[in-house]
């Protein structure tokens, strides 16, 4: 399988520019998407300088750092990248990386709120883990680098597991569109996880709206942007764009479809809900929808 390989980082806005309906266009992408020219390779940085005078022993540092392909994140105060572990959930009080974990993840420790620079400082706090430890939070989640990470401007980490991702100075994770191949389809998009993604042809292209909400996002899960968005090296940057749902979230577009991962594809490599209903289908990494005749090797919907 062609795991996602983040190559580009792409800060998105919904866009009001007139439509395009020609397959392969987007009427909501972000101009400018530039990618690196040493796309995916770790790329050393300087160790950021700008945190506050004044840090006392036992407090840590936040900065906003950058790596290569994936733009902007959190760093400590070395420079090294600061992840955030699924399985902590969001603002909880229980800390889930101990023993063995936190050897090749270590949590970041301060006794007092850290200081920080390029990061909101109300979104930073401290949670008290089972040593009794304190250990730093970013949006609510606990924050931890990665032991094989040598320096800044590294994120190795980033493709070790599904459940660690890097934080961003805004303290949630980067979006990821990439791709996959997927038996009797071809290559399809997916998400970080390898899930691919689909487009509802009831929302219809270029329309800047969702129609799937309730009980069909719980089938259909729509993909939504962390504020900011990476693609793999084989999709057009200016396919990728988002919208606003009626709940307020954004949700990724690419070629003006909103996309959405389906429930029941347990696995990385299915696309068990391609031709759903006749109105479900999986997308092609040219943004238009795989053709309806062809039909995924394995599963079914």
């Amino acid at each position: 399988m062609n795991r996602a390989r983040p190559v580009a980082a792409v800060v998105l806005a919904v866009a009001g520019s007139a439509l395009v309906v020609a397959c392969g266009t987007n009427p909501y992408a972000t101009s400018g998407a530039v990618r690196p020219a040493a796309a995916g390779v770790p790329q050393q940085l300087p160790v950021p300088r700008a945190v506050p005078a004044g840090s006392t022993a036992g407090q840590a540092q936040l900065v906003a750092s950058t790596v290569d392909g994936l733009g902007p994140v959190l760093a400590d105060a070395e420079g090294h990248t600061l992840y955030r572990y699924a399985k902590d959930g969001a603002g909880t009080a229980q800390v889930s990386c101990t023993g063995p974990c936190a050897e090749t993840w270590p949590p970041l420790l301060s006794d007092v709120p850290p200081l920080t620079a390029g990061v909101d400082a109300q979104l930073v706090g401290l949670v008290t883990r089972p040593d009794g430890r304190k250990q730093v939070t970013v949006g609510g989640r606990p924050v931890y680098r990665y032991a094989k990470d040598t320096g800044p401007g590294i994120a190795l980490g980033r493709d070790v597991s599904a459940d660690w991702a890097v934080v961003t100075p805004a303290g949630e994770k980067p979006t990821t569109v990439g791709t996959t191949d997927v038996g009797g389809l071809g290559p399809v998009l997916t998400d970080r996880e390898g899930h691919t993604l689909y487009l509802f042809t009831k929302d219809g292209k270029g329309s800047g709206k969702s129609t799937c909400d309730g009980d069909c996002a719980r089938k259909w899960p729509p993909v939504l942007a962390g504020g900011r968005i990476t693609v793999a090296e084989s999709i057009d940057t200016g396919l990728i764009g988002q919208l606003r749902r009626a709940d307020g979230t954004m949700q990724v577009t690419v070629g003006g479809w909103p996309v959405y991962t389906y429930a029941q594809d347990a696995a990385p490599g299915e696309a068990n809900g391609h031709g759903a209903g006749g109105t479900w289908y999986a997308m092609e990494p040219s943004g238009c929808r795989v053709d309806p005749a062809r039909r995924p090797s394995s599963g079914g919907y």
